[in-house]
């Protein structure tokens, strides 16, 4: 009876305590309430031995993701696995497929260290912000809070922090997956990246090919040489070219060398400056960020100015379009070339270090010449149309063909007519199973006479029209020869028989 009797006692207690709790929340001021609490966590403090680190993901104003919360979350994974019952999977592929493991959300686990216990728990928080959206959004905040005994301040502070950073990067250069971000309005998403070109793959001659690997290993070991000179450490590509002759291969043979992550940047769909800015900022180190088709994304060249003045004087001459056309600029990109151009070497472009920034071109004139200038686009690369060399390494890639009889053959017309190295990919491609490599070859000399005849035929056509002036085409178009000599008669004095004009009034 005694030990029901205190049972209930103290559950009345407890209930007593719950709703004055609940009362004091709800009726007492709220000034009232922090001045109360932050006086118990005073008073706390002294009966508590034990002290908290909490480590949140995102740093100041959610610019950029912690790293010391990556590292903890790495350094953790191995621990968790063992100790945690919730638990988050990723798969991560390297040479062997492997199943990486952390622990869930508001879970605990111990650690030891040097005979000291510790205790690591993770958390969130979730803060809804306002919106009028049907689908409101939320904005989450991980963190992870270190628990231990105050006596070991010093060991904690020092030794076992600097472990577990040090620990937690090893594992994620283990376990990295390299990634393919797109943008989608202010954030990025992205897929793992398994593209598996490479530079040995690569339709270039080779001593172009080891110039460029070259500068990029040499960029890539070169943090102390940026630093010492007072550079942001990046490094800028412009790579042009006829559309097919491998541009996003070559992108992609570089994130494979250098073992870095791409972010695929979609100019068009950023809706301004501030956007792009923050855009960057999120981008993580050893990462190639890629604007494909510049000339296309945005208008961003030299005629910028020009065009808007056309579009001024049509939109005055017809005042009908002039609705039409603002509707449709204000749903455009509001990116501009000043904005970009700070995006590649302002201030901002230094947050973070080891980047590329690539762009491509399929028309390198277009370009505003303060866009491609050294110091922003620091290295230029032509990929041209296939020569003999690059086609010897397709052949070796599609045929494993080293040699062949009718190499020379295609030597000659690849130097005679042009046609890009996927052109030529295709021709080599087979079309069977098992391939014929004498079939291939012959139908990629059969493509090259005919690119090279459809070439003199279009050579001869321009030099037609180029003989010609734009006046007598309009002569030859509107008068036949006959026609042309009854107006010399007329003008003779005769008429169209062949008699003179007084003549002719006679007979009528």
């Amino acid at each position: 009876m005694k030990a029901v009797d205190m049972f209930t006692q103290s559950g009345s207690v407890i209930a007593s305590v719950m709703f004055i709790w609940a009362m004091f929340k709800q009726y007492c001021p709220y000034q009232l309430q922090n001045y109360f609490e932050k006086h118990s966590k005073r008073v706390f403090t002294f009966v508590y031995p034990f002290i908290q680190i909490t480590f949140n993901e995102f740093a100041g104003d959610r610019f950029m993701r912690s790293e010391a919360y990556s590292a903890i979350e790495n350094y953790l994974g191995s621990s968790s696995s063992m100790q945690a019952k919730r638990l988050k999977a990723d798969v991560v592929k390297n040479s062997t497929q492997s199943l990486v493991l952390s622990m869930d959300d508001f879970e605990e686990v111990t650690d030891e260290f040097q005979g000291v216990k510790l205790r690591w728990a993770s958390g969130k928080h979730i803060a809804k912000t306002p919106s009028f959206s049907f689908y409101p959004a939320t904005d989450e905040r991980m963190y992870y809070t270190l628990t231990f005994h105050k006596r070991h301040r010093n060991l904690i502070l020092g030794t076992y922090l600097s472990h577990v950073l040090k620990e937690g990067d090893a594992i994620k250069v283990k376990n990295r997956q390299r990634k393919l971000y797109t943008n989608s309005g202010s954030y990025w998403r992205h897929v793992v990246f398994e593209h598996p070109a490479s530079f040995e793959s690569i339709a270039m001659e080779a001593d172009k090919k080891k110039e460029i690997m070259d500068d990029l290993i040499t960029f890539s070991q070169a943090e102390e040489f940026y630093a010492r000179i007072g550079r942001a450490w990046k490094r800028g590509y412009l790579l042009y070219g006829p559309p097919g002759t491998g541009k996003s291969t070559m992108i992609a043979a570089m994130a494979n060398l250098l073992n870095y992550d791409i972010y695929d940047l979609e100019l068009t769909s950023v809706k301004d400056n501030t956007e792009l800015r923050k855009l960057l900022i999120e981008t993580s180190s050893k990462s190639i960020i890629v604007i494909e088709d510049i000339d296309c994304s945005l208008d961003l060249t030299g005629q910028r100015k020009k065009k808007k003045e056309e579009q001024g004087r049509g939109d005055e001459k017809d005042p009908k379009l002039k609705l039409p056309k603002e509707e449709t600029d204000s749903k455009q990109s509001q990116v501009t070339l000043s904005g970009l151009l700070n995006f590649i070497d302002g201030l901002w472009s230094a947050c973070k270090g080891e980047r590329l920034v690539v762009f491509t071109t399929n028309f390198l004139e277009k370009l505003d010449p303060a866009l491609i200038r050294k110091g922003r686009m620091d290295k230029h690369i032509e990929l041209s149309y296939c020569s003999f060399e690059a086609f010897k390494v397709l052949a070796k890639n599609y045929l494993r063909l080293e040699t062949h009889h009718l190499y020379s053959k295609i030597q000659e017309l690849l130097g005679e007519t042009k046609m890009t190295p996927a052109e030529v990919a295709e021709h080599l491609m087979p079309k069977t199973l098992p391939g014929d490599n004498k079939v291939c070859l012959e139908g990629l000399i059969a493509g090259l006479e005919k690119a090279k005849e459809d070439a003199r035929l279009k050579a001869e056509e321009e030099a037609r029209e180029k003989g010609s002036s734009p006046e007598e085409k309009a002569t030859e178009k509107d008068s036949s020869p006959e026609e042309n000599a009854k107006e010399q008669g007329k003008e003779n004095g005769f008429c169209d028989n062949g008699n003179t004009e007084t003549n002719c009034k006679e007979k009528e």
